[in-house]
């Protein structure tokens, strides 16, 4: 299903520099709203980031899944993305992150876990690739015997779906755990003190550095599909730097659950 669906497109890859918090999150809605209006063609991108933040998912409540004061003092920036799910902690060379935005003829007829199962399979691949027994656990988890290795969250506007993923490459348990409320929750939960039991690193999984693993994703991509580099057009740029000042770093949109 996934080669049926994603061999008929011709894909651009977006690879840039580190970007703030603040402009992935635009960068994320201005992508998939060029693919929606076709002006765009599927992409995949793949973020560097220039900062440590908490990414919120859209629906999710700022104080119940934040500690604000714990974020302030390791210097980590809160944001909210237009997806749903969970809050993701992320510090630059710790994760892994990337965005596919595609047609939505590109999930025509799936439900949404059906949908994630496709979006996925590529890098459970790549994955298996790199010596890792990845499996996709519904409904937006991937995982391995040795524990967690990512979430993916999804939104679907217009004529274009966005999906993206962050991994763990590496991690400070003890930082994520001191800012995520629903961290401490969940380990709580399980009798857990460790949160290296539930996200365990690519790095410990592979021996490779994070460029490795990127650049061994990317040619699993490569080889299955029509990938060519692409770039950001001034125009989305443009949008996007516009869309931070606007929303995506205004207190009143980080906070609109409060």
């Amino acid at each position: 299903m996934n080669g049926e669906r994603f061999a008929g497109h011709a894909w651009q890859l977006i690879h840039l520099p580190a970007q703030s918090p603040a402009l992935h999150m635009a960068l994320d809605e201005v992508l998939t709203d060029e693919v929606a209006a076709g002006r765009r063609g599927p992409t995949l991108r793949v973020w560097e980031w220039a900062s440590p933040a908490v990414v919120m998912g859209r629906f999710q409540s700022l104080r119940n899944e934040v500690d604000m004061a714990a974020a302030q003092r390791h210097g980590i920036e809160v944001v909210r993305r237009i997806s749903g799910g969970g809050a993701m902690f992320i510090e630059p060379g710790n994760t892994i992150t990337y965005s596919i935005y595609a047609p939505e003829a590109m999930v025509a007829g799936l439900d949404f876990q059906q949908s994630y199962a496709l979006m996925d399979s590529w890098v459970i691949q790549a994955l298996g690739e790199l010596g890792i027994a990845a499996s996709y656990q519904p409904l937006n988890d991937i995982t391995s015997p040795a524990g967690k290795i990512a979430g993916a969250a999804q939104a679907r506007r217009g004529k274009a779906v966005l999906h993206h993923v962050t991994m763990a490459y590496d991690i400070d348990a003890d930082k994520m755990l001191d800012v995520l409320r629903i961290g401490r929750e969940k380990l709580s939960d399980k009798g857990t003190t460790s949160a290296g039991k539930r996200v365990d690193p690519l790095r410990s999984q592979t021996g490779l550095s994070r460029a490795q693993v990127i650049e061994r994703m990317i040619a699993t991509f490569a080889g299955q599909y029509r990938l060519q580099p692409g770039q950001l057009l001034a125009h989305e740029l443009d949008r996007a730097q516009a869309l931070v000042e606007q929303k995506f770093a205004t207190p009143q949109w980080t906070a609109i659950v409060p």
